[in-house]
This record gives structure tokens, C-alpha cells and sequence, in this order.
């Protein structure tokens, strides 16, 4: 049993990437905009540590709308292949221009140039107009590196509780929860499954 949320959660995810067949770090984030109304999507955790846990989008998108208004989420990493899920909530800032920056540079040039290309979670009238933006803005870069839209980067959610559930049989299952203890570590606990 680990009192440390931040090293269980490396050791279950550590365990996700030996088992799950995609995407092991897929986790869906869920957001609340001013009034309170829910979205949630899944996103791809890209960085964690004591900092906190970080993910990259367009700062256009309704989930950057969201988190301008209310600077607070709730991350899920759900498991299928181990029957393991991790909660966690807590407040977000974003990532410096420097992190983006740097995470923005290993991406794929494609996923490079559909940063440039999409006005996320904005209306399109048809597929042909984003693929007609896809080629102008591969024309626009031909023979020379991409940089970072300045509309994109990276968001970190900062947690300040973690729930640990683990199936068992007959839904008898396992939850730990960690909260901090107010002197810079962190108070474990158990839910009812």
C-alpha cells in the first residue's frame, strides 16, 4: 500500500501501458463553463509529476472556454484491460510558452499543421473546407518547421484529490481516496464501493 498518490498512480500506469492495447494514456476530461454547465471528452495525458498532470489543446476550443471560466476539472484514466480507474480533480493553469514549445516540437508534422488548420470546436459547413485549410497551411510551411500556433498549448490540472477504484468480484470493489493533509503530504481513506 502506497500513502503517495503520485507514486501509485506511476505504478498503475506503468501497468496500463504494459496492458492496454491503445491509448493508455487516454483519460476524459471534464470541465464546467461559467454557469456551471458540464462537457467532458477524452484527451491524451501528454506530462505528469508532482506538478501536476498536463494536457495540449487549442486555447479556442470550448474546453480552454471552460477552464478561462472556471479553472477547475476532473481527469478519469479509465482501464478496461485491469479493471482500474483513477479520479482526479483540481485547479488548472496553463503550461508556459516554453513547455508548449518544447512538447509542440515532437508532435508529428501533420498533427503539427492540423493545430494551424483547425478552428476547434468551432462550426464547419463541410469536410472539403478543413481539408482545402489542411493543404494551405502545408503550402504555407513547405521546406521549413512548423511553430506553435499561437492559440495552442498546454493546460495542467494540479490535484488535490485522487480516487483509486480497483474492481473486485460481486461489485464488492476497492476505493482509496487521497486528499492533502495540510502539511504538504497527503491523507488516504476508504469509500464504500
Amino acid at each position: 500500500m502506497s500513502d503517495d498518490p503520485l507514486a501509485l498512480f506511476d505504478r498503475w500506469f506503468a501497468e496500463a501501458r504494459e496492458s492496454e492495447p491503445n491509448d493508455p494514456n487516454a483519460m476524459a476530461l471534464a470541465t464546467a463553463d461559467a454557469r456551471g454547465r458540464p462537457s467532458v471528452r477524452m484527451v491524451l495525458l501528454k506530462g505528469h509529476g508532482p506538478g501536476g498532470f498536463v494536457f495540449y489543446t487549442n486555447r479556442g476550443s470550448r474546453k480552454a472556454g471552460d477552464l478561462a471560466a472556471n479553472a477547475q476539472a476532473a481527469l478519469l484514466f479509465h482501464w478496461k484491460s485491469l479493471r482500474r480507474q483513477i479520479r482526479i480533480e483540481g485547479a488548472v493553469t496553463q503550461a508556459s510558452d516554453a513547455e508548449s514549445d518544447a512538447y509542440f516540437a515532437t508532435r508529428g508534422r501533420d498533427s503539427q499543421l492540423g493545430a494551424w488548420a483547425s478552428d476547434q470546436s468551432r462550426p464547419l459547413d463541410d469536410r472539403a473546407t478543413f481539408e482545402a485549410r489542411f493543404a494551405e497551411v502545408k503550402a504555407r510551411f513547405d521546406g521549413q518547421d512548423v511553430p506553435r500556433p499561437p492559440n495552442w498549448g498546454g493546460y495542467r490540472v494540479t490535484p488535490d484529490h485522487f480516487e483509486f477504484w480497483h474492481d473486485r468480484a460481486h461489485r464488492l470493489h476497492e476505493r482509496r481516496v487521497f486528499a492533502p493533509d495540510g502539511h504538504g503530504g497527503w491523507s488516504e481513506g476508504l469509500l464504500f464501493p
